[in-house]
């Protein structure tokens, strides 16, 4: 009926790591009625921390089978049967991957003894493995080890048979229970309280601090979406195990959304947004000489030192941006890095381009062009409203951009008409500017997706 697995690993997460031993034991609700272990050879050499954690050595698993070559005997362990493990998502991961890499589909019915002893047996100080073990008075006598872990992990759900007055078992295993796929630590109530609609959420800890901030169109959509087995980042273990509680304010609008996250982020310094902390992909336009004195561009990653003329979140807004320059000024494609064709530019041959590409028109001529666009990238900015969607149906939401600066953004009832600046201000909780939001509002002023452009004298 249940099969009680424990796995040892090369590391945290399945996408990048391998199953180096397997525990497994048959359970039919009474007692153990079969069990079977084996280190397996990873393929490649397992790490020194890794060692000093379980014990188990390269040497150890050098002459042991590989998972392919005996992934048949373990299917048969597993298979119809519902599978059983402390933080079960995280071995359940390991396993599908390893079999999908074997060329076996495995799926099945999930319990994690993390999730049903949080509510079984509610108010511990910790419900890991060794915590939870020692409050049950379960003796581990192997700990870090597949078999050791996987024999307290028995001991562990016969008691939660045992106790389990409610029928917290029977409810975990309805086939759309969603109890598998969320973090050990996240109560399910909570996070079917989440809303699919547009807004920030925030993960965190069992101490109430934001361990992360994520932006979304649908907040439930996404965030289940997380703990799939699918998302590479979030099978990480670590961060699944620091998810207490989940909270999230709604925006109205993407933009909004966009814009929010920027600031929480700089405001918060989550702990898991290392990638958007230090680094955050931008695209910016530069300008150049040629070998034959015609003014070019090209649109390219801004990297570190670099002194783009404008920039973008985006290369579609940057490459946007670039052809509205070149129809307004009859500017070469080829020329200003939209069009890497030999010979004429596609443009010449319709017409729209007067042939710099290739020397037809004088470098003079077409840099005064050139120039022109350039001073336009500088030029004052538009003063306008980016009207969208409100969080509720009686409500719009509003970006307020000032001269091309952004002042803030806000909420205002369906009722209320913003007919000039002033008024808008009104509307609006004015926020510090940077450079990550203006390149977020500059990609909206090129191409305002789900926002009404309201412009002002």
């Amino acid at each position: 009926m249940y099969a009680i697995v424990d796995i040892e690993t090369t590391g945290g997460y399945a996408e990048n790591h391998r199953v180096t031993e397997i525990a497994i034991y048959h359970y039919d609700g009474i007692q153990v009625t079969d069990k079977f272990h084996s280190l397996i050879n990873p393929g490649r050499n397992i790490p020194s921390f890794i060692t000093g954690l379980t014990g188990i050595t390269s040497q150890m698993v050098q002459n042991a089978p590989a998972f392919e070559d005996i992934a048949e005997e373990i299917y048969d362990w597993l298979k119809e049967r519902v599978f059983v493990a402390h933080n079960a998502h995280v071995d359940y991961s390991f396993l599908k991957k390893e079999f999908e890499e074997a060329g076996i589909a495995w799926n099945t019915k999930k319990l994690c003894t993390v999730r049903l002893s949080r509510k079984i047996i509610p108010g511990l100080n910790s419900y890991s493995l060794g915590r939870l073990a020692e409050s049950l008075g379960v003796k581990i006598l192997d700990r870090h080890r597949a078999g050791g872990d996987a024999q307290a992990t028995v001991k562990i759900f016969d008691i939660l048979m045992k106790r389990d007055q409610s029928g917290v078992i029977v409810k975990a295993l309805k086939r759309n229970s969603g109890e598998t796929i969320l973090p050990p630590n996240l109560p399910k109530e909570e996070f079917d309280k989440l809303p699919a609609k547009e807004g920030v959420y925030y993960f965190l800890d069992a101490r109430g601090n934001v361990i992360y901030v994520g932006k979304a169109v649908n907040i439930k959509k996404r965030i289940a979406g997380h703990f799939t087995g699918e998302a590479r980042e979030w099978n990480r273990s670590n961060i699944r195990n620091e998810i207490h509680h989940i909270t999230f304010e709604l925006t109205g609008s993407e933009l909004i959304a966009f814009i929010l996250e920027s600031q929480e982020i700089r405001r918060l310094w989550p702990k898991y947004n290392l990638a958007q902390k230090y680094k955050v992909e931008e695209w910016g336009i530069d300008d150049y000489e040629d070998r034959n004195s015609y003014l070019r561009f090209a649109v390219n990653v801004v990297s570190r030192g670099t002194k783009p003329l404008i920039t973008f979140s985006s290369k579609g807004d940057a490459w946007n941006f670039m052809w509205d320059k070149v129809k307004e000024f009859d500017l070469c494609p080829k020329l200003s890095g939209l069009q890497v064709a030999k010979g004429l530019c596609f443009s010449h041959q319709s017409g729209s381009c007067k042939g710099a590409c290739q020397g037809v028109e004088k470098e003079k001529k077409y840099n005064k062009r050139v120039q022109k666009a350039i001073d336009s990238f500088f030029e004052q900015g538009q003063t306008v409203a980016m009207v969208g969607k409100g969080r509720r149906p009686d409500e719009k939401s509003v970006v307020l951009v000032e001269n091309g600066n952004y002042l803030g953004f806000g909420f205002f009832d369906n009722t209320e008409n913003i007919s000039n600046l002033e008024t808008a201000r009104n509307f609006i909780k004015p926020s510090k500017d940077n450079r990550v939001v203006q390149n977020i509002v500059n990609s909206y002023l090129t191409n305002p997706k789900g926002v009404e452009l309201v412009l002002f004298n």
